[in-house]
């Protein structure tokens, strides 16, 4: 019955995903990923239903496999049970067969993780810094500016804020632009992460890590950090708001006035 359900809910995530995905942020009811905003995310998104699909392959062969063995070799029809216990043809298929899909997963896998890891010529670079419990957000090439993001607390949410993602100073960034992040922390392991853009990374006290996203279509994208960091872990949320260049090139002069 377990592998029934697993099968269900996997051709349902597989097929209806994208139905059910919202902007930037998770939304009620949803199974699958969130919509994939990103080349990184659509990469993912694209291996794992490759993955779906050959795990639910597999579930229905071993499904079928089983059910034929109870009914071919019930009891009832099978009054002298047989006492084969070696084939090897079919010994050698079994072991084949699970090396080809190994292969066939590890293709699309490892050039996936080649992808996410090298970061392309940057057009920005934003360094993120994680503080218990918020975050501070530099920017080196306008500037050397920064500032400090706290998540919007409930009573002063204004409407279509979502609660517990809602910021006070979201991140802008252009559109169509590759942004490279650098990420530390000051005190703890906290992990930066955006799903719909792909990216989860761990800022560790005394060490850079780096990673990278190009946001493809305007609007708004939330995280939270990903690593237990302490009892408000979870009320250090991510905001990155995507804009068009023009719009992005006044917010960088207004923002050199009020944090320069």
């Amino acid at each position: 019955m377990g592998i029934v359900i697993r099968f269900i809910h996997i051709v349902l995530c597989s097929l209806s995903a994208p139905s059910f995905a919202g902007e930037g942020r998770a939304v009620p009811w949803q199974i699958g990923f969130q919509e994939a905003a990103s080349p990184v995310m659509e990469n993912i998104s694209n291996v794992h239903t490759l993955l779906l699909w050959i795990i639910s392959s597999i579930a229905v062969v071993v499904i079928s496999l089983v059910l034929f063995a109870c009914w071919r070799y019930r009891a009832s029809k099978n009054s002298v049970p047989s006492t084969v216990s070696h084939h090897t043809a079919l010994e050698v298929i079994w072991t084949l067969i699970p090396c080809l899909l190994l292969i066939v997963i590890a293709i699309p896998s490892f050039r996936l993780l080649y992808f996410m890891d090298r970061v392309p010529k940057a057009d920005l670079t934003i360094k993120v810094i994680g503080h218990q419990w918020y975050w501070t957000y530099e920017y080196p090439d306008h500037g050397q500016f920064s500032f400090d993001s706290y998540m919007i607390p409930d009573h002063e949410l204004q409407k279509g804020q979502p609660r517990l993602l809602s910021v006070d100073n979201p991140i802008v960034v252009p559109v169509g632009k590759v942004v490279r992040i650098i990420a530390t922390s000051d005190d703890v392991i906290h992990s930066w992460a955006v799903p719909s853009l792909g990216v989860k990374k761990d800022t560790v006290p005394g060490r850079i890590n780096e990673t990278w996203f190009q946001i493809q279509k305007e609007g708004m994208y939330y995280g939270q950090c990903s690593e237990l960091c302490g009892p408000k872990h979870g009320f250090m949320p991510i905001a990155v708001q995507a804009v068009s260049t023009v719009v992005f090139d006044e917010w960088v002069a207004s923002a050199q006035k009020k944090w320069g």
